[in-house]
């Protein structure tokens, strides 16, 4: 099976880029086609992939590329994907629109769709801007949220990474989706006997992300904060944070996991679409304090994995902070929830799920009157063995459901793909 991998661009290395990792170990002949990649991010962390690159690659740099929102769609519908049987596109913006003959079956995961067309008062309100940029600014998102649409029918099954992210794809697209979570790399953390009093936040300093709301929670209660992080709200940040909260940058992945084991527990404040961060401190045997929101909802288990706050306000978080007591939480449950997001466990659920869809792609393709073979990839190993859900104690298949409106109960997935 000839199989294409599509990503939004390859600037930084974030959960979305570990997805794209896990996915080229899993096809590792698939290129790699991406609007604009780093020398960089691409010799260290995708040496061994072939990395195609649009013809944005020689227009825009590394403090440039995500100004050329308007150039986007032409840059992905540019690339000609005719040779393959499947493309797998990993998107939070862009790469769903790429065009593909009708006999190609395209997958989409979807990190959550796109964030400036669907959540624009909250992308624009993160912009310094005048008035009149703002307009013009608001005139071009209207237009890629029509393209958006459109880009979105062109995708034959979308894969999403939370039950909350599913429930966006049906809003906004009125499609059905299966929950694949993405993957955590479990090994890169380890547990710690000696744990200290600072709680963490390790994130990018961005406003919607909502860490002053950690500071300045921590300010009043003069509890010890570590950050580790940079982005466009660091200043503010620094600003307003007092004798305890500490700011480390830019650190090593072993100096994230050293701060992730050793932490009295990670604070994770903002609405994510899914979080991978507090599933890191959980592989490290680290509760949770999260906002009672997005991703949060579905991996940080109230009393288990550890607390969440109801609002978003100082306060709300103050009132659980002050509750929490990290003996409450056994470091062998932690460990066991966050195995559930293991890369060999993701990559097993991705495969039989393309596989399937694959096939059934072919299968209506020859009635029609087309031919063409696809071999299965599915790795030697089963896929997955039912885990226990610490949520009610039942038991899940290793495929999350398919969520529609009426938010359908689990099936096997070959009645999924064929409804």
């Amino acid at each position: 099976m000839r199989v294409a991998i599509v990503h939004d661009y390859l600037m930084q290395l974030g959960g979305a880029e570990r997805v794209v990792q896990a996915l080229h170990e899993l096809y590792p002949e698939a290129p790699i086609y991406t609007s604009v990649y780093s020398e960089k991010i691409v010799r260290t962390y995708f040496p061994k992939a072939t990395v195609h690159a649009s013809f944005l690659q020689k227009v825009v740099g590394p403090r440039t590329y995500k100004h050329a929102l308007s150039l986007y769609p032409s840059a992905f519908e540019s690339f000609d994907l005719r040779n393959y049987d499947v493309v797998l596109s990993s998107t939070s913006s862009f790469a769903k629109g790429v065009i593909t003959p009708p006999e190609v079956c395209h997958v989409c995961y979807c990190h959550t769709p796109s964030r400036f067309a669907w959540r624009n008062h909250e992308y624009i309100g993160e912009k310094d801007m005048s008035p009149v940029t703002r307009l013009i600014l608001r005139a071009i998102l209207l237009k890629l949220r029509m393209w958006d649409v459109l880009a979105a029918k062109r995708v034959d099954f979308f894969v999403a990474n939370s039950k909350n992210i599913a429930r966006r794809i049906q809003t906004f697209y009125q499609s059905e989706s299966v929950v694949i979570e993405p993957p955590v790399d479990i090994s890169r953390f380890h547990v710690s006997d000696h744990v200290n009093d600072n709680f963490l936040i390790c994130s990018r300093l961005i406003r919607y992300k909502q860490i002053d709301l950690a500071i300045e929670a921590c300010n009043r209660l003069k509890l010890p904060l570590v950050i580790i992080g940079t982005g466009p709200d660091e200043v503010r940040l620094k600003a307003m944070a007092g004798p305890t909260v500490r700011f480390l940058n830019q650190c090593t992945d072993r100096e994230v996991a050293e701060n992730m084991a050793t932490c009295r527990a990670l604070i994770f404040p903002g609405d994510e679409d899914f979080g991978v961060t507090p599933l890191e401190a959980m592989a490290s045997g680290r509760p949770v304090i999260a906002l009672n929101e997005g991703g949060a909802k579905e991996t940080v288990i109230e009393g288990v994995t550890g607390m969440r706050f109801k609002e978003s306000t100082v306060e709300s978080l103050m009132e659980t902070l002050t509750a929490f007591n990290p003996a409450d939480f056994d470091k062998d449950t932690l460990l066991q929830w966050a195995e559930r997001f293991s890369v060999s466990n993701f990559q097993a659920r991705i495969a039989a799920f393309v596989d399937i869809a694959a096939k059934h792609h072919a299968e209506k393709f020859a009635k029609a009157g087309y031919a063409f073979p696809v071999e299965s990839t599915l790795p030697g190993a089963p896929i997955p063995f039912p885990i226990s859900d610490l949520h009610t104690g039942q038991t899940f298949p290793a495929f999350g459901p398919r969520v529609s409106a009426k938010n359908c109960p689990d099936q096997e997935t070959e009645d999924l793909i064929r409804r």
